[in-house]
């Protein structure tokens, strides 16, 4: 890996603030209408993307064993976010309920930049929250994903993802050749029993049945019944049909992501049942530095399945040499993965080269591909 350098705590952090420049950028959508509503959009994907251009990557690495109490300004915007967000989105419901200037059209134009805060940033920092420890954190992660009504992310995550990624298993581990709108279909048809089966699993370990209070999906369907319920009172049928609109623009940014992170890389199978242990070269990596910015080092994405609960501003880039790098940021590969043709065309020979690199005896991949491979004992 690159050499460590010191953190300042401030002024190492602010740049990761950049997140809040969303929310003004909203009001003027609201507010004015028409080409304002393209600002939303233009700033957190396109102004990040020619941002990576200028600034290039950043490869240095902080001190892995800075304290904690030298990233309270970096662990603050992420503690800030619930009650920014939340008021994002039920304010925008209140303010369109309550004032005419805005056509259908633009209304739901509105909506979708709403579900660019709740995605590129709401989701991301859901994440990074979900990871930790406190009870705090994980509480204001479940609030997040409340929001988009995606709240069985935080155990089809901790429980399936992590430890079964590059596998068969992990349903958001997209194969091969699979194009996004097959995988995005696949799996939001997948994940919530996925998430289900896996407390279910873990319930029934503990001697517990699948109605008992330690199930997280009673918080989860209560949270969810909770922000469907305040956008039903504050813009009746129409502010839930908007409330719908920005959690299904949230989760298709996520699983946008979820498609990049891993597209076409597979753990070696070693036979019954068990695969090798995750390693760095199982993560697309980008070391561009606005997107890095905007999406708190998510891109640092080999490190964080090395060390899922090291804090954001701690996570490591590796060299090209060690883990598979994007050509450009996940906002503009993300893009590219519209784009089934194009992103075969970008990804489908890295991925060969990747596996010529890495598992040169592997003649084989269709039992990878086709997921055929048998799954682990209780699965």
């Amino acid at each position: 890996m690159s050499d460590t350098a010191p953190l300042s705590p401030l002024r190492s952090a602010l740049p990761f603030w950049m997140s809040l420049g969303m929310i003004p950028m909203a009001i003027l959508g609201a507010a004015f209408g028409g080409w304002a509503l393209a600002l939303l959009p233009l700033y957190g994907w396109v102004s990040v993307t020619l941002l990576d251009a200028i600034l290039g990557r950043n490869e240095t690495n902080p001190d892995p064993d800075t304290p904690e109490q030298a990233l309270f300004w970096h662990r603050l915007v992420t503690l800030i976010w619930f009650p920014i967000q939340f008021v994002t989105i039920f304010g925008m419901l209140w303010w369109v309920s309550r004032s005419d200037h805005l056509s259908a059209l633009e209304t739901v134009a509105l909506f979708f930049g709403v579900g660019v805060i709740s995605g590129t940033v709401g989701i991301v920092y859901s994440h990074e929250l979900l990871h930790q420890r406190t009870r705090l954190e994980r509480w204001l992660g479940d609030l997040l994903l409340s929001t988009v009504l995606y709240s069985h992310f935080r155990t089809e995550h901790l429980l399936v993802h992590h430890p079964h990624v590059g596998t068969p298993r992990d349903g958001v581990t997209a194969r091969y050749n699979e194009g996004f709108f097959r995988y995005f279909l696949r799996v939001l048809a997948t994940g919530l029993p996925s998430a289900w089966r896996a407390e279910r699993l873990m319930l029934a370990r503990a001697n517990r049945p699948v109605w008992h209070l330690s199930n997280p999906f009673w918080r989860y369907g209560a949270l969810q019944l909770a922000m469907a319920g305040l956008a039903v009172w504050i813009g009746g049928w129409a502010g839930l049909a908007l409330f719908l609109w920005q959690a299904f623009v949230a989760v298709w940014q996520l699983e946008l992501t979820n498609y990049v992170e891993h597209y076409g890389l597979t753990r070696r199978y070693l036979g019954d049942g068990r695969y090798e242990p995750v390693k760095p070269h199982h993560s697309w990596n980008a070391a561009h530095t606005a997107s890095n910015w905007l999406l708190i080092n998510l891109q640092r994405h080999s490190d964080h399945h090395c060390k899922p609960q090291r804090r954001f501003p701690l996570l490591q880039t590796w060299p090209e040499d060690q883990a598979p790098q994007l050509p450009l940021g996940y906002p503009a590969m993300t893009a590219v993965a519209m784009i089934p043709p194009l992103w075969r065309r970008r990804m489908n020979p890295r991925v060969r080269a990747w596996r010529r690199r890495y598992y040169p005896d592997i003649t084989d991949w269709t039992p990878y591909r086709e997921a055929r491979l048998p799954l682990p004992a209780g699965s």
